[in-house]
């Protein structure tokens, strides 16, 4: 192995496993960083066809768990009683709230639409904050989601590298 297909691999294990890591930090866009890896390693060895095919995957992968995160936490909110307008609201308030003030609008945005809106239409705190929980469920278990398909990602990255 020469020195620049070594410093290839361990660059990009270096990102692989920061992005995992950062899938427990919700506010950092982890299989974003892994799918640059992966397509950094892609494009610097080149893309033999077992290459191209897991780069599909991986790119489904990170794609479905950006998705996880929204749909956990309405399903959450929902079962934790919010509409499904408050739902809505919030999901364009994180959002916005993502892209006005990042990284830690939307992380904020989104729980508090859930928790001003369900009071205002229910006029009970108590509910609202029910709806709240249910969301912050939602979000835990998307959490734990993003670190299995980060893992998957990782693994498919790996067979990439040793049977590619």
């Amino acid at each position: 192995m020469d020195l620049s297909t070594a410093a290839t691999l361990w660059v990009t294990l270096f990102f692989m496993l920061l992005g995992l890591l950062t899938l427990l930090i919700p506010i950092l866009p982890g299989l974003v960083i892994m799918w640059l890896a992966a397509l950094g390693y892609g494009i610097v060895s080149g893309f033999n066809t077992l290459g191209i095919v897991l780069m599909v995957i991986i790119t489904i992968l990170a794609v479905a768990g950006s998705l996880v995160d929204n749909l956990f936490m309405g399903v959450g909110a929902r079962r934790g009683g919010a509409s499904w307008s408050t739902i809505l609201v919030a999901l364009v308030a994180g959002l916005v709230g993502t892209v006005a003030f990042p990284p830690l609008g939307g992380f904020i945005a989104a729980p508090l639409a859930v928790l001003l809106l369900e009071y205002i239409k229910l006029g009970d705190l108590g509910k609202a904050w029910a709806a709240l929980r249910g969301m912050a469920a939602g979000f835990g278990a998307a959490v734990v989601v993003r670190f299995l398909i980060g893992l998957i990602i990782l693994s498919l990255w790996i067979l990439w590298v040793w049977r590619g």
